[in-house]
């Protein structure tokens, strides 16, 4: 049996749905149960429940040969990074009770850092959670930018004609498909087989630009032209909260941008074909236009 966190989102559900094809005993977690039905049609265990709740997921991962965890933080909650630290320890004490002896942990490219990387020093909080568990096997997952990020941009495009950011146009990120991240996580919760703490990052195909990214996602939905617009800092904190999200993320999002910006977020190791994963962007705006066209 394998347990599934954030199986109606981006790599949970790719990660579930991968596994079920494979043959693989599958649990998935979730907060709405239409929301897996898919799954369950093909076969997964379906358990609901509050995921920053400790003993719903000890529940969820008793039995489990291996899980799939990650910080599914909301992006409204008011304090945004004691949201993270609520369901990081939740996560922590479940593996604890449950027994279960090997976990992979969805984390980020900057997680190395305590401080100053904005969304993602709650991620090296939990890597650093998980890491003094005793017993537990622990592959930590370290992608950057998900090119899916770019679907909250279609509001954007659809009204403003832009797309807005606060990352440098200019500035080469190593973007990734959540399909790739999936690829790497289905074998090891299938294998289960590794002993310690392995970090793997993940980088996508290449570098690009947020300025080139736009402009392929542009031409495929017919709008060669579209900008790419860079706001300064307190212009995007101020965009988000306009959108709904709360300022505490707003803030913690500005601070992890400012850190790619200014390069203190960066692959450890550089590029190597360990780390190079295989879907382009390129294959990516194919989907992107589709959900551009029913949006």
């Amino acid at each position: 049996m394998i347990t599934v966190m954030g199986a109606s989102g981006n790599t949970g559900g790719k990660i579930a749905a991968a596994l079920l094809a494979s043959g693989q005993s599958v649990r998935v977690l979730g907060r709405n149960r239409s929301a897996l039905a898919a799954l369950e049609q093909s076969g997964a265990e379906v358990l609901t429940g509050d995921t920053s709740d400790p003993t719903f997921l000890t529940r969820a991962f008793t039995g489990a040969d291996a899980v799939y965890t990650l910080l599914p933080t909301d992006r409204r909650a008011p304090d945004y990074r004691a949201s993270q630290r609520k369901e990081g320890e939740a996560i922590a004490a479940a593996i604890r009770t449950s027994g279960v002896t090997h976990v992979v942990a969805l984390s980020a490219v900057g997680a190395d850092l305590a401080a100053g990387n904005g969304v993602i020093a709650g991620l090296h909080e939990q890597e650093e959670r998980l890491k003094q568990i005793a017993g537990v096997n622990l592959l930590l997952l370290r992608p950057v930018s998900f090119f899916e990020n770019f679907y909250d941009q279609i509001p954007v495009i659809k009204y403003d004609g832009i797309v807005a950011d606060s990352v440098v146009p200019e500035l080469p990120i190593p973007m990734i498909a959540t399909q790739d991240v999936a690829a790497a996580a289905v074998p090891a919760l299938a294998a289960h087989d590794w002993h310690g703490v392995i970090v793997r990052e993940l980088l996508g195909p290449r570098d690009i630009s947020y300025r080139d990214a736009v402009t392929i996602l542009g031409e495929r939905i017919g709008r060669p032209d579209l900008p790419y617009v860079q706001l300064d800092y307190p212009e995007m904190a101020g965009a988000l909260e306009g959108a709904g999200l709360s300022a505490s993320f707003a803030g913690t999002y500005v601070e992890m941008t400012r850190a790619f910006n200014d390069q203190t977020v960066r692959p450890l190791a550089g590029r190597t074909d360990a780390n190079t994963t295989a879907t382009g962007i390129e294959e990516f705006a194919a989907a992107f236009a589709r959900a551009y066209e029913a949006a």
